[in-house]
C-alpha cells in the first residue's frame, strides 16, 4: 500500500549476531566476534582526548562542509578540497551516487557476489541491475564490460572486494577503464585500502587524473576503527563531488566523527600497527589453514573467505555455540563458505582448533 513497488521484494539490512545475545542463547562467558570486519585492536588512544577536551557544543549544528576534516585529508592525499565529499559511512555516499545518477530506463553493472549495498540501492532508484558472476572471487572485468550500453550510468568495482577479499590487479583496472565510456562512472570501492600490501596498493592519484569518471570510495570504519562514529569519504572529480552536494543531507556527518578522523588521520603510528599486525596474524592463520586442505581465496583485507564442508549457516552455527560469530557465505552469495574477520592472535590461535573440529564433524 505504501512505498515503491520495489521494496516489496527487498530486505532490510540484517547484521550479525550481537556480542549479549549470543551469550545469553547459548550461555557463553566469552565471546569473539570476527563477522563484520571490526578493527580488534580498536582505535588510536588520542581520540579520546576529544571526550575530555573538546567542547561538544551538541546543541549546535556540525560544519556541513566538514572544513577541517576536509582540510586535513585533502592536505594528506594531494587532492583539491572541493574533489572530496564526505558521508556517514562510505555506505552514506554509495546511496548519494545510486540517488543522483540511477533512475529507472537506466542501468548499473557490478559483480555477484559482491557488497550488497550496491544492488540494494540501485533497485531501489528504479534502475536495472546487471550482475555478473565472480570467477574464484575475482570481478570478471571482460564479462562486465560486455553488459555495458547507452544505458549504463554506474559500475561498481569493489577493490579489495567483499566478501571474497581479492583485487584486481592496477594493470587490469586500468585496460579495463580504457574500454569504459566517458560518459559511465566508475565507483572504485577501496574500504578495505589501508590493509593492501604496498606493492598492490592502486596509484590511486594517477587514476583519477586520467579517468575523470571515476570515483573512489574510503572509510574510516576499517582500519582507523572508527566503525561506531560513521564516516567515510569519496574523492572524485569537482563536477561530480557538486552533484553528490547537492543529494547529500546538509548536516549528514556528526562533529564528533569529523574531529575523530582528524586524530585518526594523524596517528599514522597506530595505522601502520594495525596494517602490520593484521598482515602477520592472518599470513599465520591462512598458511594454518591451506595445510588443513581448506580453500582460501585471496585476500588483500582484515577478512578471509574459507570454503568448508557443507552450507555456510551450518558452520557458522557450529562456530557460534563455540563462541566465535563468523559470517556464513550463505547469506553472501558463496554458500559453502564462512567469511571470518582476522582478530587478534589468541583469539585466531584458539580458533584453529575450532576449525579443524569443524571439518571433522562434517
Amino acid at each position: 500500500m505504501f512505498g515503491k513497488e520495489i521494496l516489496k521484494n527487498l530486505r532490510a539490512y540484517q547484521q550479525g549476531k550481537q556480542i549479549s545475545d549470543v551469550k545469553k542463547e547459548f550461555n557463553l562467558k566469552n565471546i569473539v566476534k570476527l563477522a563484520s570486519n571490526e578493527n580488534p585492536y580498536g582505535y588510536s588512544q588520542n581520540v579520546n582526548k576529544l571526550f575530555t577536551t573538546m567542547n561538544l557544543n551538541l546543541e549546535i549544528y556540525p560544519d556541513g562542509y566538514a572544513t577541517n576534516i576536509r582540510q586535513s585529508l585533502a592536505n594528506k592525499l594531494e587532492v583539491a578540497e572541493d574533489e572530496l565529499v564526505f558521508g556517514n559511512g562510505s555506505d552514506e555516499i554509495i546511496t548519494l551516487i545510486c540517488r543522483a545518477f540511477l533512475e529507472p530506463g537506466y542501468n548499473t553493472v557490478m559483480a555477484h557476489p559482491t557488497f550488497t549495498q550496491y544492488r540494494h540501492h540501485s533497485l531501489i532508484e528504479g534502475a536495472t541491475v546487471f550482475e555478473v558472476p565472480t570467477v574464484n572471487g575475482y570481478h570478471d572485468l571482460d564479462a562486465m564490460l560486455e553488459k555495458v550500453d547507452q544505458k549504463t550510468n554506474v559500475i561498481w568495482i569493489c577493490a579489495p572486494d567483499n566478501p571474497s577479499g581479492t583485487l584486481i590487479s592496477e594493470s587490469n583496472l586500468k585496460t579495463f577503464l580504457n574500454q569504459v565510456p566517458k560518459r559511465t562512472l566508475v565507483v572504485l570501492d577501496e574500504a578495505y585500502y589501508e590493509f593492501v600490501s604496498e606493492e598492490n596498493k592502486y596509484d590511486t592519484n594517477n587514476l583519477l587524473n586520467n579517468y575523470p569518471n571515476l570515483i573512489v570510495l574510503r572509510t574510516f570504519s576499517k582500519a582507523y576503527g572508527l566503525a561506531g562514529l560513521r564516516i567515510g569519504y569519496g574523492i572524485m572529480n569537482k563536477e561530480i563531488a557538486h552533484k553528490l552536494n547537492v543529494v547529500r543531507g546538509a548536516f549528514n556527518t556528526t562533529r564528533l566523527a569529523q574531529e575523530a578522523a582528524i586524530i585518526a588521520l594523524e596517528d599514522e603510528t597506530f595505522l601502520n600497527k594495525v596494517v602490520s599486525h593484521n598482515a602477520k596474524v592472518k599470513k599465520d592463520f591462512v598458511e594454518f589453514l591451506k595445510n588443513h586442505n581448506f580453500k582460501v581465496y585471496d585476500s588483500e583485507t582484515n577478512f578471509i573467505l574459507v570454503q568448508i564442508p557443507g552450507k555456510g549457516n551450518d558452520a557458522a552455527l557450529q562456530l557460534l555455540k563455540q563462541g566465535y560469530i563468523v559470517r556464513s557465505g550463505e547469506l553472501l552469495g558463496y554458500d559453502d563458505t564462512i567469511r571470518i574477520t582476522i582478530g587478534l592472535e589468541e583469539d585466531m590461535e584458539n580458533l584453529k582448533a575450532v576449525m579443524l573440529d569443524l571439518k571433522s564433524h562434517t
